[in-house]
């Protein structure tokens, strides 16, 4: 299947570290090294390119079949040999981990799940706002949503060495499983209810939309909390990043006001 390039696609593509050849990626994959994306020339199934599909598969990793011009315009060296994987600047913690980090502190569980961040500066300025609030970790989904770039740890001021991020599949297979474990679920919503007259205590998911379409209908549905942050200018919509900072404080405000009282 070609999928079209489109600017979102080659924005985010830009944002991150591109290994090159079928060498080189190979020993990316074999090394360990995080790949988020795999980019392979349609129709191209000689050994190495299968090896390298094949071990991708294993990692659950993102197949894009693509024509040569698109790998062309994306390549940097020249010498792509067909294939061109997309790695991660850090690697990705299990969601468990992020849940075990909570349980060694003594605190009831503090996460962000972003859904469908694309802006790799969103994704960096949110996960350095999570470390500064006591969060215990980021969950991001596997699809349109950007990883854990080079731009996104320079935006994240040292952060992404101190908060895990998990990377899942389904963002809301997780929340339900999440669900499950007594966590409780507020989302960013213009419509929702002011978020200062609603309960933020206790083991909780902040759940944070795109910069353009917000939370996901579907995403929204399994959220037991719609919290609106209040405006009074001309505009009606904040930045992701610092709409999950107004939140994210007020969760902080209310846990320390708990604590003190």
């Amino acid at each position: 299947m070609l999928l079209p390039l489109s600017f979102r696609e080659v924005y985010m593509e830009n944002s991150e570290s591109r290994i090159e050849g079928r060498n080189p990626v190979i020993e990316a994959f074999r090394s360990g090294r995080t790949i988020d994306k795999l980019f392979v020339l349609d129709g191209c199934q000689d050994g190495p390119v299968r090896t390298i599909i094949r071990e991708a598969r294993k990692k659950d990793v993102i197949i894009n079949f693509v024509t040569k011009e698109r790998l062309d315009q994306m390549s940097e060296t020249h010498h792509h040999q067909g294939v061109i994987a997309i790695a991660a600047a850090f690697s990705y913690a299990a969601v468990d981990e992020i849940l075990k980090k909570a349980e060694d502190k003594g605190e009831a569980p503090f996460l962000f799940l972003l859904d469908g961040i694309e802006d790799p500066h969103n994704l960096g300025a949110i996960i350095r706002t999570a470390n500064l609030a006591g969060a215990h970790g980021v969950i991001i989904p596997k699809h349109r949503a950007v990883g854990l770039t080079a731009v996104a740890a320079r935006a994240s001021a040292g952060a992404i060495s101190f908060t895990p991020v998990a990377k899942v599949t389904n963002l809301g297979q997780t929340i339900d499983q999440l669900k499950e474990k007594g966590i409780w679920f507020v989302c960013a919503d213009m419509a929702g209810e002011v978020m200062y007259r609603q309960n933020l205590t206790g083991p909780i998911g902040l759940v944070i939309g795109s910069e353009g379409e917000g939370v996901s209908r579907l995403i929204r549905e399994k959220c037991d909390m719609t919290a609106a942050i209040p405006m009074k200018g001309d505009i009606d919509s904040l930045n992701a990043s610092v709409a999950a900072g107004v939140l994210a404080y007020e969760i902080v405000r209310q846990r320390i006001q708990k604590n003190v009282t």
